[in-house]
């Protein structure tokens, strides 16, 4: 999800102020796209051929207890449409020429949208967010379990919910995980005031806090960016553009906030009782998420596996980019899964739809177990034979009895991306190659490989002979380096446009397909003009440890800029009654809390509360320069300076066009 950087001012006000960069969507392609090559027909029919496509026992479960469907449009106060409920009607009937077969059947099972019954005093809502929000019914009220990412959405949800199941209050609200899109929504749901007063139970695993309000920080604007290809933000929701996301249909980019919980599982296995229910708890950090929980409720002989366990294969190394996940650790979590899910009869998670009967809980959880394991050993020994993680991508195939299950299949993940985190979680990203150990920039490359070719007509033309005999991976080799080095040849943007939307189309992961036709959407139509908005965080940044603003801060100072300078300055946050001493040394950013510096240029005297919104930019003049609650001492001028070393990412950097 999106984070924050800091924007170097020319005044003071400016030092302190706008971050904003609103939400874009765009409505069309940018350019007309195109229809499905003979390759990608012969490529479409083959995986229609090799699959059980028509197995009806997926689309009995994701229709099992429905109860009520939404409709219309849920939007923020300016009219942005964050879900459109209509959007994926178009998901009948066979797929078409230009979606993965296998693909079009996930995307149709994750459009049963609305309240389920799952059994009794148990409720799921899907399709208000690409997460499912779990409602289970306790002696007072709901226990809601992951209230969604945006706080439109989560109310949105709840109000939909009560409708149908009555309008009791919330009694307890459980946390499964660290990622936005299972803690953002919390606010749309309780105010803090109402936990405070009421006493609500806010159930999470250790550290979840910590990992919240960090994930993304640092590399927030980059991961912000990319992950507008891994989800398609942009594309228009039809058979030639978005789909899917693998796990759910699409993201909500609304207002996100959190809630501290107040009750942790510091356990590997911890029993809670929340509103009359019984709980087993289960922590299963550092694979999906660093601080992650599963849990039982064995009245129920219900398991709820979070993120481990989805109707996917999960990602080892998301393409939007993040920590690298364990994948033994993952599959031994499975393992233990196995033996906690003795009882059940009943599975559901975070996304997609649940699974019924014991039988089946054990093949789904053996077929995951079995994958994560068979990606990680099989890595490790192409590893150790001296493979080279392309290499090991393109020679890597599961076994026909993993393969067949579709469960476990790469809707969301992919092998041949899970075999390289593999290879990069042991030995890194460098294959070994001197070659490889400090090669000439993508830019510079391409220059010289064009030179070669005799310049960019030459490269199109080769890749228009690899491109007619449906060679699209050679074909996009060559069109990269053409792009790269001669970005004012429109003949190979558009050619390798043409040349993603057919590895879009081909694709059965979500995420590929998102990015192959996203990437073709830039090329023609340039990368976005405004990045992902930071003012949706206000909710979620007052919540953030400052250390986290300041880590930031200092990941920002411009390295070269700040050469020879030595600055410091005092910042006194007068509600948390902390004071902390920043100053730039050897062209680094250094901080501390403790006393002000006596020696500092200038001391920033402010609440948190304005430092949040100046940095989110929120905040205006009367705010801040006019408000009783900001102080400047010492020089202005410095204080300017200071904040000028810091650079600001706009987060609407070129990616398939530098």
């Amino acid at each position: 999800m999106t984070q924050y950087q800091f924007l170097p001012p020319l005044t003071l006000a400016m030092a302190l102020l706008s971050l904003a960069s609103g939400c874009s969507k765009t409505t069309g392609m940018g350019g007309t796209a195109g229809d499905a090559s003979a390759e990608t027909l012969k490529v479409n029919a083959q995986f229609a051929k090799a699959l059980k496509l028509d197995d009806p026992q997926d689309f009995e479960d994701a229709r099992r207890g429905f109860m009520a469907k939404p409709t219309g449009k849920i939007t923020l106060g300016d009219g942005t449409v964050l879900k459109d409920f209509e959007a994926y009607n178009f998901l009948d009937g066979k797929a078409p020429d230009t979606v993965n077969p296998s693909l079009w059947r996930h995307a149709q099972l994750n459009a049963n949208i609305g309240l389920f019954k799952v059994t009794d005093g148990v409720y799921q809502v899907r399709g208000f967010d690409i997460a499912n929000m779990t409602l289970i019914e306790g002696k007072t009220g709901w226990i809601v379990v992951d209230p969604l990412t945006a706080r439109e959405t989560s109310s949105a949800a709840l109000a939909f919910a009560r409708q149908h199941l009555g309008n009791k209050p919330v009694s307890a609200i459980v946390l499964t995980h660290a990622h936005a899109d299972h803690f953002g929504g919390v606010l749309g749901i309780v105010a803090p005031q109402e936990v405070a007063e009421r006493k609500l139970p806010v159930v999470a695993s250790a550290g979840f806090l910590e990992e919240a309000t960090s994930e993304n920080v640092l590399v927030g604007t980059g991961m912000a960016r990319r992950s507008l290809y891994q989800f398609g933000r942009d594309l228009p929701r039809s058979a030639k553009g978005n789909v899917d996301t693998g796990l759910g249909k699409d993201v909500a980019y609304g207002t996100i906030g959190i809630l501290a919980p107040n009750l942790l599982i510091e356990q590997p296995t911890q029993a809670v009782q929340l509103d009359g229910v019984e709980f087993v708890f289960h922590n299963v950090p550092g694979a999906e998420c660093p601080a992650e929980l599963t849990f039982s409720i064995p009245s129920k002989k219900l398991y709820d596996g979070a993120e481990n366990l989805s109707q996917t294969m999960h990602n080892l190394l998301p393409i939007r980019g993040a920590k690298v996940r364990d994948a033994l650790r993952w599959s031994n979590y499975m393992d233990q899964a196995l033996e906690q899910v003795q009882d059940a009869d009943i599975y559901i998670g975070s996304h997609n739809w649940p699974v019924w009967g014991h039988a089946n809980i054990q093949k789904f959880i053996t077929m995951h177990r079995d994958v994560y394991k068979y990606t990680h050993d099989q890595t490790v020994r192409l590893i150790n034979a001296g493979y080279t993680p392309r290499e090991i991508a393109d020679t890597i195939k599961l076994p026909q009895s993993l393969s067949e299950f579709f469960g476990a299949r790469g809707y969301y993940g992919d092998l041949r991306h899970n075999v390289k985190a593999v290879y990069q979680f042991y030995i890194g990203a460098y294959d070994g190659n001197p070659a490889n150990l400090n090669p000439l920039p993508p830019q510079e490359s391409a220059k010289r490989y064009l030179a070669l070719l005799g310049g960019a007509d030459k490269a199109v033309a080769a890749a228009q002979t690899a491109y007619d005999r449906g060679d699209y991976r050679w074909a996009a080799e060559l069109l990269n380096h053409a792009v790269f080095g001669d970005p004012s040849s429109k003949a190979a943007k558009e050619l390798l446009a043409e040349t993603y939307e057919q590895m879009g189309y081909m694709a059965e992961a979500s995420t590929w397909r998102n990015t192959y036709l996203t990437g073709a959407q830039e090329l023609r139509s340039g990368p976005p003009t405004k990045g992902a908005s930071k003012a949706m965080l206000i909710e979620m940044l007052l919540q953030t440890p400052i250390e986290r603003f300041l880590e930031a801060m200092a990941a920002g100072l411009n390295g070269p800029d700040a050469e020879g300078k030595n600055l410091k300055v005092n910042l006194v946050l007068t509600d948390l009654k902390e004071t902390y001493v920043l100053w730039v040394e050897n062209a680094v950013l250094h901080f501390k809390r403790g006393e002000a510096a006596p020696d500092a240029n200038a001391t920033l005297t402010l609440t948190k509360d304005i430092f949040v919104k100046m940095i989110a930019g929120t905040a205006g003049v009367k705010d801040t320069l006019l408000s009783d609650d900001l102080k400047v001492t010492g020089s202005k001028i410095d204080l300017a300076r200071f904040f000028g070393l810091i650079d600001k990412a706009p987060g609407t950097f070129a990616i398939v066009t530098k």
